[in-house]
């Protein structure tokens, strides 16, 4: 059986990317909850935490996919939920909103993502984050982080989060850093020191590098620690299912962390 940590549901309009014209590069897509099942039939997936579609600059464009995230998560038990929230001031109003649907029925996540604006440490963004995270504990919630190299959301900002709020809240950061500089740093320690010091951090491989995956196992095996912080992700449409779950079971092969990481964290983090 495969749980899936980290999949989108909505389509977006397309958009300029880069200074070229208008595009959809996310081709796969769901903008209905029916699709999005007949892609859990065809996979065989069992779980999946899934998100509102996102990538374009324009936040509305998110936030308007919590109701269709919300749908899915009630018409069928395979499915948990993951509501936008974001960090920036601008945007409080609608991350009231959605944080008053924290409580519904198949919610199990709060994702925010430093891609549309706002940084973890711009003093503007303390007071949003602080009521996401309250909203999170309050609910038994954990807090999906987006992190790719650089800028917001390199692991140097994101990780500040883990800091603060991941003794009271369980933190998900997503890509495992997202690209060689994020993977070095966690895999070479900072992922291993933040669960020796008992913050509630978890990651998914999603996007990983060849890599990093085999090294990540590896150092578990080595360190005795982390067996149980480490998901399978598709990120699906922006991820490709096959190709996120091919090479995480290459990476895991014949290891004793292939059912924890395919299956039990998920279930014991968002069941």
């Amino acid at each position: 059986m495969v749980f899936d940590a980290h999949r989108h549901i909505g389509v977006l309009p397309a958009h300029p990317f880069y200074g070229g014209p208008p595009v959809n590069p996310d081709t796969t897509a769901r903008g209905t909850v029916k699709q999005l099942l007949a892609d859990l039939d065809a996979e065989g997936t069992e779980r999946a935490l899934v998100i509102p579609n996102y990538g374009v600059p324009d936040p509305d464009a998110a936030f308007r996919l919590n109701d269709l995230v919300l749908e899915a998560a009630q018409a069928d038990d395979r499915v948990r939920a993951g509501l936008w929230v974001s960090p920036r001031p601008a945007d409080a109003e609608r991350t009231a909103k959605a944080l008053a649907l924290a409580g519904e029925p198949g919610v199990r996540a709060l994702k925010l993502s430093f891609l549309l604006g706002g940084r973890p440490t711009d003093p503007d963004c303390r007071a949003p984050l602080d009521a996401i995270f309250a909203a999170a504990e309050r609910y038994g919630l954990v807090v999906h982080v987006h992190t790719s190299p650089g800028a917001a959301s390199d692991i140097d900002e994101v990780g500040h989060l883990v800091e603060w709020y991941a003794d009271r809240v369980p933190v998900h950061l997503v890509h495992f850093g997202g690209g060689m500089s994020g993977h070095i740093k966690l895999a070479g320690g900072r992922f291993f020191d933040w669960i020796a010091a008992g913050k509630r951090v978890y990651t998914d491989l999603s996007w990983a590098i060849g890599f990093a995956p085999r090294w990540l196992a590896a150092e578990i095996e080595r360190r005795g620690l982390g067996h149980d912080r480490v998901l399978f992700a598709s990120d699906q449409p922006w991820g490709d299912y096959a190709g996120e779950h091919a090479r995480t079971a290459a990476a895991l092969a014949g290891s004793e962390l292939q059912a924890r990481v395919f299956r039990d964290t998920f279930a014991a983090l968002y069941d």
